[in-house]
């Protein structure tokens, strides 16, 4: 695997507007904003490359600017509701080749996913257009990681057009298995967390869960990872409780009538692609 010749980009997308959890960006984890903490998380990531803050131009997310200049962590400034052409934008602008999605809200993110993903896609750029660990997805909600070359980002970027695939930025790739090829990424021995652990934030339960979990193993090990997460919560189910009605809500059901014949939906109700899927271990 050779990343000398790359550029790789990674792009978190941060906006402080929130219908659901206003200003949920900003909630505090040890004295720092949450997302400046999940930040702090992918760069411990041996190959996410450049990290950039995509923000909006909104006058409220003027903070975020300023906490990314406060802790010199780039920032680029998009549309608000073209999440697609921010996340363009931003590549084009940090010159990569190579391109990846992290959402906001997934703060507890395990940079070991992000690396066991990164990799997979490195090592298997002459086969995939688009890697994530979300097609099925088996790994917690909140390790989200899509990772795809900047000239297949451009085509989604240019040819895009209903609401859902600008504003979640990668549908119209992977809902698109005849034309590109989508590897995916699941965690070893069969194992599914997705619909049972939720360790993004939308909600305040979410937040208060991750506080609780942020506060028994941050101090132990500031990196811990999903296997600690994952014993913690069998050791303490009033933690695993506190945001467990949650699990499995994604944005993903309010728009499978959008989508049409592409999604078609599993067991779960998730959306799925017709594509090859690779265990990595």
């Amino acid at each position: 695997m050779n990343t000398t010749e790359r550029k790789i980009v990674t792009v978190v997308q941060v906006r402080r507007g929130s219908s659901r959890l206003p200003d949920k960006v900003f909630r505090p984890l040890s004295g720092k904003s949450l997302f400046v903490r999940q930040v702090e998380r992918i760069l411990q990531s041996k190959l996410c490359g450049q990290v950039v803050v995509a923000t909006t131009t909104n006058a409220a997310d003027d903070l975020v600017w300023e906490v990314c200049q406060q802790e010199g962590l780039e920032c680029f400034r998009g549309h608000d509701q073209d999440l697609l052409d921010r996340h363009y934008q931003a590549a084009l602008k940090y010159g990569a080749d190579t391109v990846i999605k992290i959402p906001g809200d997934c703060p507890l993110i395990d940079p070991a996913v992000i690396d066991q993903v990164i990799a997979f896609y490195l090592e298997n750029a002459d086969k995939y257009d688009f890697v994530s660990n979300l097609h099925p997805a088996t790994f917690p909600d909140g390790n989200d990681v899509e990772i795809m070359s900047l000239g297949v980002m451009e085509e989604a970027w240019k040819y895009a057009g209903r609401a859902f695939e600008r504003e979640h930025t990668t549908p119209y790739i992977w809902e698109r298995p005849e034309r590109y090829s989508i590897g995916n990424v699941v965690m070893d021995g069969g194992l599914d967390y997705s619909m049972t652990h939720r360790l993004t934030i939308d909600y305040e339960e979410d937040y208060q869960f991750i506080k609780a979990v942020w506060e028994e193993l941050y101090p132990v090990n500031p990196l811990f990872g999903v296997n600690d997460i994952l014993a913690l919560l069998e050791r303490r189910p009033e933690i695993y409780n506190i945001n467990r009605s949650l699990a499995g809500v994604n944005w993903y059901r309010n728009h499978l009538g959008e989508a049409g014949r592409r999604w078609m939906g599993s067991r779960r109700g998730l959306p799925r692609v017709m594509s090859k899927r690779i265990r990595v271990r």
